[in-house]
């Protein structure tokens, strides 16, 4: 029962934190940039739209800092719990902002303390939800049970597609610009609920009793600095493809297929949802084959396949056929769930328990923040420049190689201090 009240809240903090998360990306694509820079040329907006996006990114690395210390000298409970609070807050308050039309500059700007409160949030939710469900498992399904807490990101972005077809097919655009897009961030307002739950009903974990047993680390974050710079820099590296090709298959692609293609919104956001919902079990799929044959064969083959499905994602999309695309967003995301299913047990296992909330996070958010961040932004304006999907499928070609030499040096410490749950 305990290990089943883990895996709930491990599992559904993270998709609805991640469904918090990716609620802002869509409607940035679809939304923001009319209703928070009504000024600006179409493109512009865009772009500005997308650059309030990147802030989230910006503000993860500082999440990661500050729910490491709090995870690593408190509790990973603790932290977890404080960072539910704060995604839940933070993401309902959005649902309720004020337009430019309304308060002027006043609404973006407060657009984007708040996407910095979420940054910050999903930054320091990760480490906990992942550790939470790998020091609670048994040594040889590290890979499989720390895949629950990731299964937050499909789940997340298939109720976060959900929510926005259902509000834009049901209402009418003028409904929806008018009130109809605050919907999805009010939702999320189950958050807080389940922060609730985790605080009274979740233990500690046995590997964070025995770090306070034996003493917390004076200062996690300058430590793990301090004796792993290697393996938190070469780990940022091996996520920038994750983020680079998760955001551009699920957020870019929205944009380019409505304005550059003129596809219906509909047709862009089922093509995300199916690929979300093929990637929930592709993600257990490919982390227990991580708990067989080790995280580095897995990863790579991930890292080295979704750089080379990115040409042929474009000419699929360019096609305008609406199965086509169903078919390259879906592929994308499976070959994605090849890294990110076995990632947390792999950056977990990098960092002595003392220090895992801190290194692990810090590892996994700049590098999400590298590669996720400014994609979107990056992307669009090669397209602006060049009128070629090329360009923007060789940046994406660039980071899976970055990843790859990254993953290949990366030399994974034993995780001695990962205590399996006691039978």
């Amino acid at each position: 029962m305990k290990l089943a009240k883990i895996i709930a809240v491990s599992s559904s903090g993270s998709a609805i934190e991640w469904y918090d998360f990716f609620i802002y990306g869509t409607a940035a694509a679809l939304i923001f940039n009319k209703l928070f820079f009504p000024t600006a040329d179409p493109l512009a907006g865009t772009l500005l739209a997308f650059s309030t996006f990147a802030v989230g990114f910006a503000a993860r690395p500082l999440g990661g800092v500050l729910f490491g210390h709090l995870g690593d000298k408190v509790g990973r409970k603790a932290a977890l719990v404080t960072a539910l609070f704060l995604m839940g807050g933070s993401t309902t308050v959005i649902g309720l902002l004020p337009t430019y039309e309304s308060i002027g500059v006043s609404a973006p700007i407060a657009l984007v303390v708040l996407r910095l409160a979420q940054g910050v949030a999903v930054g320091g939710q990760w480490g906990g939800a992942v550790l939470i469900a790998t020091e609670n498992a048994p040594p040889h399904r590290r890979g499989l049970y720390g895949s629950f807490a990731q299964l937050g990101v499909p789940v997340g972005l298939v109720l976060s597609t959900l929510v926005f077809l259902g509000t834009s097919s049901w209402l009418t655009e003028a409904q929806f610009a008018a009130w109809g897009w605050r919907l999805p961030f009010l939702f999320s307002i189950a958050l807080i609920l389940v922060a609730l739950y985790a605080q009274f009903r979740l233990e500690e974990t046995v590997a964070m009793r025995e770090v306070k047993k034996e003493g917390t680390a004076s200062s996690p974050v300058l430590e793990v600095l301090r004796k792993h710079p290697g393996n938190i820099a070469l780990a940022a590296g091996a996520v920038i493809v994750v983020g680079a090709g998760f955001y551009l298959f699920a957020t870019y692609l929205l944009s380019y297929g409505t304005t550059v293609l003129g596809m219906p919104r509909s047709t862009m956001l089922n093509a995300v949802m199916w690929g979300a919902v093929a990637q929930v079990p592709a993600l257990l799929v490919f982390a227990h084959l991580s708990d067989r044959i080790g995280r580095r064969p897995v990863y790579l083959f991930g890292a080295v396949t979704t750089g080379l499905w990115v040409f042929p994602a474009f000419l699929l999309v360019n096609t305008r056929s609406p199965g086509l695309v169903v078919i390259a967003v879906v592929v994308a995301l499976v070959l994605f769930a090849a890294m990110y299913g076995p990632q947390a047990a792999f950056f977990s296992e990098l960092f002595t328990a003392r220090l895992r909330y801190s290194g692990a996070s810090l590892g996994y958010q700049v590098g999400v923040m590298l590669g996720g961040a400014f994609t979107p932004i990056i992307a669009t304006w090669l397209y602006s420049q060049y009128r070629s999907f090329v360009p923007v499928a060789l940046f994406l070609l660039v980071t899976a190689l970055v990843s790859c030499a990254c993953v290949v040096k990366l030399t994974a410490e034993k995780a001695r201090e990962l205590v399996p749950q006691p039978a």
